[in-house]
């Protein structure tokens, strides 16, 4: 099949296209987000981000959810990888950013 190119309406016209700028300026106005709505977002983004952390950081170092853990168990090479200290550092490394992530967040917003 023969496809022919599509014609836009400035071609028919012969008319210049419209300019970005008028096309901003013709979308109607977004309203503003309310400050409630930020707050909450902002609550519960801090909390998610703090319980992360923590699970994170306690996970490790605990004998049920780490050396008990039936993934470990079903799969012994996982599991000597998991024992190795360096991988469990690393697991409560990313806890302690996601701690400081959520601190950095409050105290950025305390600021606005």
């Amino acid at each position: 099949m023969n496809q022919q190119p599509v014609r836009t309406t400035a071609e028919y016209t012969n008319s210049p296209a419209p300019s970005p700028a008028v096309l901003v300026e013709s979308k109607p106005h977004l309203h503003p987000i309310p400050r409630w709505l930020e707050r909450c977002e902002l609550f519960l983004r801090v909390l998610l981000r703090m319980y992360v952390g923590l699970a994170l950081c306690y996970a490790p170092w605990s004998h049920m959810f780490w050396d008990q853990n039936p993934l470990f168990v079903r799969f012994p090479l996982l599991s000597i990888l998991a024992a190795n200290g360096a991988v469990r550092g690393i697991v409560s490394g990313l806890g302690l950013l996601n701690l400081w992530i959520a601190f950095r967040d409050v105290v950025r917003r305390r600021q606005d």
